[in-house]
């Protein structure tokens, strides 16, 4: 345990103060997320994993933004309201979660009144969660490992399964296992997020037999295919490559059959989706 407020510093970094990379009307989230007016983003930096192969290596890896207070993440919700944006949009808040709550309150103290969707990695503390009750409409939890090995190669922890599990499981009791929408938005709910890894086949069996489990097929999916090997696993032997469309659809078949009712795809092509975040507009691949 560390205490930041005394310049202490911990896995993740980060000072007891916001460090924002990014906030921006983010347009390529699922659609119930995004809408037709964008998700109102705001990227933190840090996060309380390390997978080797992150998408969003640049944020997750390194603690590089803008440190700001709680009143000023406030003003940044509020305009994403003013802007007309469907909701607030948290990524990796979970180190940063008592500041940024606070911002929460002082907006929503000030007629705020977008849905919150906590975008966190899946890697959480249950007890935790059970205080964010009334405060978060929408999760949006990764799914990342059904077997703890593999959560080890990858990320560098030993025990993800029994974290994602039962705080997954809270989650799912706070906001339900479904997906509430208005005009095709998400206003409350769930939506569990999995990124196929290449080589990993079969840890995305797991993770769709563990959802089965311990939750509920009536849970809404985002199975993703969009991995993009970045520079450190370049030469990896198995991150090196992108996944096939065999593979992908090997696990939207086996989700099919397991009964799963809603289940967001994506098309498995070479298209980049990984952002860069080095640029104002991190999601402009033109």
């Amino acid at each position: 345990m560390v205490d930041r407020t005394r310049g202490e510093l911990g896995f993740c970094r980060l000072v007891d103060d916001i460090t924002v990379s990014h906030a921006l009307p983010h347009y390529g989230e699922e659609p119930p997320i995004s809408g037709t007016r964008g998700a109102g983003t705001i990227f933190l930096s840090s996060c309380n994993l390390k997978c080797i192969y992150c998408q969003n290596y640049q944020l997750s890896h390194d603690i590089s933004g803008e440190r700001i207070d709680v009143e000023g993440l406030s003003r940044i919700m509020l305009a994403f309201e003013k802007e007309n944006c469907h909701n607030i949009e948290l990524v990796t808040p979970t180190p940063q979660m008592p500041q940024v709550m606070e911002a929460l309150l002082i907006a929503r103290q000030r007629d705020l009144r977008l849905p919150l969707v906590y975008n966190c990695g899946g890697y959480e503390n249950p007890e935790v969660l059970e205080i964010l009750e009334g405060m978060v409409d929408i999760y949006l939890p990764d799914f990342k490992y059904g077997t703890e090995n593999v959560a080890l190669v990858l990320s560098g922890v030993k025990d993800y399964t029994a974290h994602a599990i039962p705080s997954i499981k809270e989650m799912v009791r706070q906001v339900g296992e479904e997906l509430a929408l208005g005009e095709g938005v998400a206003k409350r709910g769930i939506l569990i997020r999995h990124l196929i890894i290449p080589g990993f086949i079969s840890n995305s069996l797991e993770v769709l037999g563990l959802i089965k489990k311990h939750m509920s097929v009536s849970v809404p999916l985002s199975i993703m295919s969009q991995y993009t090997p970045i520079p450190s696993v370049k030469s990896h032997p198995l991150l090196r490559r992108r996944v096939t469309p065999e593979e992908y659809e090997l696990v939207i078949n086996c989700a099919l059959d397991m009964g799963f009712e809603t289940i967001f795809t994506q098309d498995v092509n070479d298209k980049t989706l990984v952002p860069d975040f080095r640029k104002k507009e991190p999601f402009d691949w033109s």
